[in-house]
């Protein structure tokens, strides 16, 4: 997908935001977030396409897409931009802050920022005021706390398409991103490029037109500012260090400084250069296998570097052989068009093909999540479509499901006669965020219990910089899910990036097994596996921990073990 595509529904998504800020129709706010998704997931880039075919977008919107592509704006944002105050927008990113109680709180208060407004629950200022009870300044507080903690990290998807636009832009040699993106941490701060480079690489690299400004600009080192917001350094290496300087730019400093301590006590001296001993002879620089081999220990995979016992499984020859994205046979989570998807069904399942799954799991809302329209009638309707299409696609077994929601008592959407008819059940929560942690632990449990409950969707629920986690013991969660045989989700959209790897690793220490799924509203999100496997390796999983790496019959043995 283009990066046009992004840039284009962030700014109908912003127009979208700012309207409803400035007391705009309600149903014209949906149709421009609506078009705003359409166009994030639309497989072709918008330069090339015919805009008013993409499903959701109307005369008006296009014509305000193609006022984008011609000059990166259009009018009437640009008239909202400076009609909402700032302060405005910045407090709907609190989450459960809505723009209408922003603009309240703005008119009435003075509030004009996340800061602002947590001066003011703290000062009682909102006592009194309608919808404002102390519930609702508690998860306020919350939210503020959760925007701080935040900072100015992006999530890895973010992230790893810019790194990923950087390194296509420019004709080095050798090129690659390091530090945490390449650990694959689940938000990214800045972003470090290395690169064995021809003459002139640097001013290429500050004349790209994602930069916005040019922080520093030397010889071996360039750092810029992007149109993402994020700081990018690129550093230009010997060909001769490249696998050293890999090694000291990926990090983390708690490996690099383990692994110059065992250097040490060698007598020998590591840098971004190379392993020297005593006498400055260069021991190993060019490949990353070769230092850790000098070392006297394997190679260790970047998403491990973290100083968690790693360097200790490598000296002993222990480290286990970490899932990969080429272990998955499939994805076990994923919608079309039906509920809220904006792909057709046949069109999903022709993507899928193409990824080269074994099976793929169709997982459309149910209908306890009201706004999907989602009835029995429709479902059934879509797996009779699904048994049509399963002719075509002979190499790959489709596999019915559909993603329930777990009710805040614990039960889900439909009765057990109707689940047995599915051939996966994700249950995930979607609502009532703010349950105590007794009562939320209580839910989990009761929808592990389930029989007919095969997988616990983004438990966490979290959005990245948008909604914390919810509140839950994971010990008693992960208890009950091991002894269900309850699989947890490891959802692989990068705002959710849900489970986390701290929680992987404490649901595998219970026995839990995982999926890896994509989540997929559209066709590009498909490849978001990838970033779901970097979360499986950072808390050590292997191909046997992750059920869609199994067979099909060992899988489809293990879904339905339990309701039997």
């Amino acid at each position: 997908m283009g990066r046009v595509n992004d840039e284009a529904a962030a700014a109908l998504q912003e127009y979208a935001e700012l309207f409803a800020l400035s007391g705009g129709d309600a149903f014209r706010v949906r149709s421009y977030q609506k078009a705003a998704k359409s166009i994030a997931g639309f497989p072709e880039d918008l330069r090339h396409a015919d805009i008013r075919k993409i499903p959701g977008v109307g005369e008006a919107i296009a014509k305000k897409v193609e006022e984008f592509l011609a000059r990166g704006s259009f009018r009437q944002l640009d008239d909202l931009r400076g009609r909402v105050p700032e302060g405005v927008r910045e407090l709907t990113r609190v989450p459960s802050l809505g723009p209408k109680r922003a603009l309240f709180l703005f008119e009435e208060l003075g509030i004009d920022s996340p800061a602002a407004l947590a001066d003011a629950i703290r000062d009682g200022r909102l006592a009194g005021l309608r919808g404002f009870g102390p519930k609702t300044e508690e998860n306020l507080l919350k939210g503020v706390e959760h925007l701080e903690l935040s900072g100015g990290r992006v999530h890895l998807g973010i992230a790893m398409d810019l790194a990923e636009r950087v390194i296509a832009s420019l004709p080095a040699e050798r090129i690659a991103h390091a530090g945490s993106l390449r650990r694959m941490r689940e938000t990214i701060g800045d972003i470090d490029i290395l690169a064995v480079g021809p003459p002139g690489l640097m001013d290429l690299f500050a004349r790209q037109p994602y930069v916005t400004e040019v922080i520093a600009k030397g010889e071996r080192k360039t750092s810029v500012r992007t149109d993402r917001g994020l700081q990018v350094d690129l550093r230009v290496v010997p060909a001769e260090s490249w696998g050293a300087a890999m090694i000291y730019f990926t990090g983390s400093k708690e490996h690099n400084v383990r692994i110059r301590e065992m250097a040490v006590k060698k007598g020998w001296k590591l840098s971004e250069y190379g392993l020297f001993d005593g006498e400055d002879h260069l021991i190993a620089s060019e490949t990353e296998e070769d230092v850790y081999d000098a070392l006297g220990m394997r190679w260790i995979p970047p998403t491990l570097r973290e100083d968690g016992g790693e360097i200790t499984a490598a000296l002993r020859g222990e480290l286990p052989r970490l899932v990969e994205l080429a272990d998955l046979r499939g994805d076990l989570h994923t919608h079309t068009d039906l509920t809220d998807g904006i792909a057709s069904l046949e069109d999903m399942v022709a993507a899928a093909a193409r990824c080269g799954h074994s099976y793929y799991a169709i997982t459309d809302h149910a209908p306890d999540l009201v706004m999907q329209r989602m009835t029995l009638g429709k479902a059934l309707a879509q797996r009779a479509q699904i048994a049509e299409l399963q002719a075509k696609y002979p190499e790959m077994r489709l596999l019915h499901g559909t993603e329930l929601n777990i009710a805040p008592d614990g039960s889900v959407d439909w009765p057990g006669e109707v689940l047995a008819g599915f051939d996966v059940c994700v249950a995930s929560v979607h609502s009532h965020f703010h349950q105590s942690r007794e009562e939320m632990t209580r839910r989990f449990v009761a929808a592990c219990e389930n029989p007919y409950v095969h997988v616990i969707g983004h438990p966490t629920t979290r959005k990245i910089g948008k909604r914390p986690p919810v509140d839950a013991d994971w010990d008693e969660v992960f208890r009950a899910a091991a002894r269900t045989g309850t699989i947890m989700e490891i959802d692989s959209y990068p705002d959710r990036a849900d489970l986390p790897s701290d929680l992987v690793r404490l649901a595998r220490h219970h026995g839990v097994k995982f999926s890896i799924d994509s989540d997929s509203h559209a066709i590009p999100h498909l490849s978001h596996q990838r970033f779901g496997v970097g979360i499986a390796q950072r808390a050590w999983l292997t191909p046997d921990d992750v059920v869609n790496t199994w067979p099909l019959d060992r899988l489809l043995a293990h879904l339905h073990r339990a309701a039997v």
